[in-house]
């Protein structure tokens, strides 16, 4: 049987937790899986965070592309007729 428990912490600076479980949860050998959902990263950026980013102009430097949205066209069709 498996069951899953969620339990929601706070992370101390330490980042030492200490778990009790439930009563009914039998003793023995067991998984532990802890997943660490940043929510700090997925709020405050803003334009000038992307425009300053490693991402924004990467492909500047490329001389087979003289026209960028022209080039952005032909790889949306040519991924669409794929799909077909």
């Amino acid at each position: 049987m498996v069951r899953t428990i969620n339990l929601v912490a706070d992370v101390p600076p330490s980042r030492e937790l200490h778990i009790t479980l439930p009563a009914d949860v039998p003793p023995g050998r067991a998984d532990i899986v802890i997943v660490v959902a940043s929510h700090a990263a997925a709020v405050g950026h803003t334009l000038g965070d992307l425009g300053r980013s490693e991402f924004f102009g990467m492909w500047r430097d490329r001389a087979d592309i003289d026209d960028s949205v022209e080039f952005a066209r032909r790889l949306r069709v040519h991924a669409w007729s794929r799909s077909e």
